[in-house]
This record gives structure tokens, C-alpha cells and sequence, in this order.
């Protein structure tokens, strides 16, 4: 969860002027969510024939959600709190009124089995698989721009309209940042954030068993939005409890060490990989990451390339090197 109030595009000012926002800083957050959404599609676009102008992946979904989330940041919590209900609820709704794929919908031309057994039926099929409200929208949108073949479906189901319930969940971070700077007592923190976790896991459990909002990962529906949320502020609980309360930290230093460059350990993810894993199987054993077997090869090699990415990760920390937006 994002929590602008930790970001140096929001910076507040006490003095004369009272607590006020530099002129400068719209622009800035405005420039850095254009930058956000420029260095996704580029990292897309490597090995393609031309510019792959997709807006689903993680870091243009967060370009696209953090000017809003800037102003939010300056906005009070009941304008927070009105504005996470109406985007969970208005995103419902428009999934919702949106028309339903018809019983001899062609599911195999938008690349989904008409035997997929995660097609639903019913009120749920207003959420299914390249035949929503998300995808149409696509099949429009995305065609505006120049592409090497017409859009029809993305293999994943992904959507860019998902930035809209991904800053709600945003925004749950936002909320989430301003309880633990706070006042109160750092019980009566430890306590809002189980709560807030229990209630938010309990609401997104009880919306998809009742049919009235399925849970689906992939194009962040709101009881996705609220349960994994729930989830983040258990977790947040957890670690505010150890770290802050405990000060037991000295094991979150590996952690650290990505977080400080969280940009640059995003771009190694799609710029070297392929050169890490072929660099692997032309110095090593070729059978080193079988040593635990077949199934585990996946995790080893995984783990190795990540080792790797950590280590650079690791030298820029130790120069003070770090990919700022």
C-alpha cells in the first residue's frame, strides 16, 4: 500500500504560510505519474517491433493512480474514506450494469476455453474473463494507439481500467501511513490496523461467497480491493508490532536494502533476467538447480536469480546510488 506522506513529491511546509503545499508540487506528482506510466510501457516494449502501449502492468497502473493519490494526500480523511466508497462501489456498479457475455458468447476468440472452469455464471459472469466492461473498454482504448495487430484480449485477463480499484487500494495505504504518524498510543495503532485487516478480509470473504462481487485478482475487483487489503493491514500490524514497538529491526536490513531502490529492482526485473538465466546454464552444472528435483527447479533458479539481483541491488545501496522518479 502506497502512503504518499512518505514521498518527496509531498512535502509540507510550516512558517509563515502556515501548513501549506509548495506551488511546484502538482506539477511534480503530475510529471513523476507521467514518468511512471512512460518507463512501463518502454519495459513492455523490450523484444517487440515497435512500442507496446500497455497500461496493466504494475508501475503504469501506479503512474496512472498516484496524481489523484497526491491529492488525496492533501485532502482530509472523510474526503479519503468518501472516495474509497465511491470507487469500490462505483467500479461495482458500472461492472455490474454493464451487459453480461450472452450463453453462446464465442469465448474462444478473446483466448478463453469455453470449458475454462473459472467461467462463471449468472450475476458473476458480468466479471468474467475478456467479456467485461475492463475488456471492452480495452478492445476500444488500447486500438487508439499504433500497434503491430488489433487489440482483441490480453492472455491474462489484465485491464487498464484496473488503476481505478488499485487506488483503493491505495488509498488504503494512505489511511493506513496517517494511523501509524498519528497520535494515540501505539496499542490503540497495533489494534485499528487488526481491526481494519479482520473487517476488510471479512467483507471481501463474505462479497464473493454471496455472489454479489466475485473475487478476481487479475482485474482487482473491490472485494479483492478489500480483502487483500485486510490482509496488508494484518501484516502492517505485525511488522509495526516487531519493528516499532519491539525494535526488533536489524532483520529487515535485506528488505531494506530493495525498498531504498524499489524502482531500480523493478527495472532489473525486466532488463537482465533472461541474461542471468542464460548466463547460469553457460557457467554452471546444468543440472545444479535440480539438486532437490524436477518440481523445485522453478523455486532454485528463481531464488538464484533474485540472489543476484539483491547483490547489485546491494552495491548501488552501498554508493548511495538510487533511481529516483
Amino acid at each position: 500500500m502506497l502512503d504518499p506522506r512518505h514521498d518527496p513529491a509531498v512535502i509540507l511546509v510550516p512558517g509563515r504560510r502556515g501548513l501549506a503545499v509548495l506551488a511546484g508540487e502538482p506539477l511534480h506528482a503530475a510529471w513523476r505519474s507521467f514518468i511512471l506510466i512512460a518507463l512501463g510501457i518502454f519495459l513492455r516494449s523490450i523484444g517487440k517491433p515497435q512500442t507496446n502501449f500497455t497500461f496493466e502492468d504494475t508501475l503504469t497502473q501506479i503512474g496512472l493512480g498516484y496524481f489523484p493519490l497526491f491529492l488525496l494526500g492533501l485532502a482530509g480523511s472523510k474526503i479519503r474514506w468518501g472516495a474509497l466508497a465511491l470507487i469500490l462501489v462505483g467500479y461495482w456498479a458500472a461492472f455490474a450494469l454493464y451487459q453480461s457475455p450472452p450463453s453462446d458468447f464465442n469465448y474462444p476468440s478473446v483466448g478463453v476455453p469455453s470449458d475454462w472452469p473459472h467461467l462463471a455464471s449468472g450475476f458473476a459472469a458480468h466479471w468474467n474473463k475478456n467479456s467485461n466492461l475492463a475488456w471492452a473498454f480495452d478492445d476500444w482504448f488500447l486500438n487508439l494507439f499504433p500497434r503491430e495487430k488489433t487489440f482483441i484480449r490480453n492472455g491474462g485477463g489484465y485491464a487498464t481500467l484496473s488503476f481505478i480499484p488499485t487506488l483503493g487500494t491505495m488509498i488504503l495505504g494512505l489511511i493506513a501511513g496517517d494511523w501509524i504518524k498519528g497520535q494515540g498510543s501505539p496499542g490503540g495503532k497495533l489494534g485499528r490496523m487488526v481491526v481494519a485487516g479482520l473487517i476488510g478480509i471479512g467483507l471481501g470473504l463474505g462479497l464473493d461467497y454471496l455472489g454479489v462481487c466475485p473475487m478476481v485478482k487479475r482485474i482487482w475487483t473491490p472485494s479483492w480491493v478489500l480483502f487483500s487489503g485486510g490482509i496488508c493491514f494484518l501484516v502492517l500490524g505485525f511488522l509495526y508490532a516487531l519493528i516499532d514497538l519491539t525494535g526488533y529491526a536489524g532483520w529487515t536490513y535485506p528488505l531494506r536494502v530493495i525498498g531504498r531502490n524499489s524502482i531500480a529492482a523493478y527495472c532489473l526485473a525486466h532488463l537482465i533476467d533472461d541474461f542471468i538465466r542464460s548466463s547460469f546454464r553457460t557457467h554452471l552444472p546444468k543440472k545444479i538447480f535440480h539438486h532437490w528435483g524436477d518440481a523445485y527447479e522453478p523455486l532454485a533458479a528463481g531464488a538464484a536469480v533474485l540472489a543476484v539481483y539483491w547483490l547489485i541491488l546491494l552495491w548501488m545501496d552501498r554508493r548511495k546510488i538510487y533511481l529516483k522518479v
